[in-house]
């Protein structure tokens, strides 16, 4: 068997087809138009855009975030997933008109009555959107910092890349990492490798979302190698986005080779027809990876998650049996760590 980590899930993304039918059913809303036959419906970004944003408003409650964090994180744990880190967006919170306190209390409680269940450890990385300007996402950060939940680990920044320079999100970002988050930044997905070293330059995280357009500069894939700078790597979602023609094509195997800390994610699974198992049935397929070099993508993925460190090495435990202690001692002295 191997176990599972994820570091890249968009929280509102992960709302099953299922779970969205029951919440319209509750608010009577009519989800035809972009859920039909247990699948979302979307023909290109602009629409799966709009199904992502007309599902993701059918959560309006607190109660509704504990069921959608539960619902995954118990997803996930039927996968072997041990650990699961997922995106959360207090702009989205506003927007749906509840308290960013109620939605993150409410996703912390979805996390624990999963963890009470199946023993899958969850954590929260809160965002800033990056289409909405640097304002916003200062206020994003600091609003965390302000209101720091122990769940609450990581801060980092999505939406659109095409969208102002890394380095008007310093403070964002400075701010944040001065409260003791982990940092991470999405970057070299819809747009190419310049966007990935700037950010590295300007807000200097330990982890990118995406990524993946680094390949395009082999000074960079050197650079991210020598800084061991981990990518959250979502093939699935790349392949549904048109990043990439087909899996054959996709750069996470040569990432991997040149030494670059590489690790699988689902991203927004059921809008992409994935989830976190068939990324690792990927890796298999079309990467030519083997058990025991998926357990090391795992292993890559705690290296870099945003715990502290008795929980990664609880977690290290459940991955290594036999040889936690050394393995620990060996990969994770210095490792990122956050509150």
């Amino acid at each position: 068997m191997v176990l599972k980590a994820e570091l890249h899930c968009h929280i509102e993304g992960a709302a099953s087809p299922g779970l969205v039918e029951r919440k319209a059913a509750k608010y009577g809303a009519d989800v035809s138009a972009f859920l039909q036959g247990g699948k979302f419906v979307w023909y290109d970004f602009t629409s799966f855009l709009r199904a992502y944003d007309q599902a993701s408003m059918l959560f309006r409650t607190e109660e509704d975030y504990a069921d959608l964090a539960e619902d995954y994180l118990l997803a996930l744990s039927s996968q072997d997933a041990i650990y699961s880190e997922v995106f959360i967006s207090t702009d989205h919170a506003i927007s749906a008109r509840l308290d960013p306190h109620a939605y993150i209390e409410g996703l912390a409680e979805g996390m624990r009555r999963a963890k009470a269940a199946t023993g899958i450890e969850g954590r929260m990385i809160a965002t800033g959107l990056r289409h909405k300007g640097p304002d916003a996402v200062l206020a994003a950060a600091q609003y965390i910092v302000d209101n720091p939940h122990p769940l609450v680990t990581g801060f980092g920044m999505a939406g659109d890349e095409r969208m102002h320079n890394p380095k008007d999100f310093t403070a964002a970002f400075e701010l944040a990492r001065d409260a003791g988050l982990g940092i991470t930044v999405h970057a070299g997905e819809l747009s190419g490798w310049g966007s990935v070293a700037n950010a590295l330059d300007a807000l200097r995280p330990s982890r990118i979302g995406h990524g993946v357009r680094a390949i395009e500069n082999p000074d960079l894939v050197k650079r991210l190698m020598d800084e061991q700078i981990l990518l959250e790597c979502c093939p699935g979602s790349n392949i549904s986005l048109g990043v990439y023609a087909d899996f054959p094509s996709h750069p996470f195997a040569e990432l991997a080779k040149a030494g670059v800390p590489v690790t699988l994610n689902s991203d927004d699974p059921p809008y992409f027809h994935t989830d976190l198992a068939r990324e690792y049935e990927i890796a298999t397929t079309y990467f030519g990876y083997d058990d025991d070099m998926l357990n090391e993508l795992t292993k890559t993925a705690l290296k870099g998650a945003f715990v502290d460190e008795d929980t990664r090495t609880a977690l290290l435990e459940r991955l290594y049996p036999d040889k936690t202690v050394r393995v620990a001692d060996e990969l994770f002295a210095g490792s990122v760590s956050s509150s």
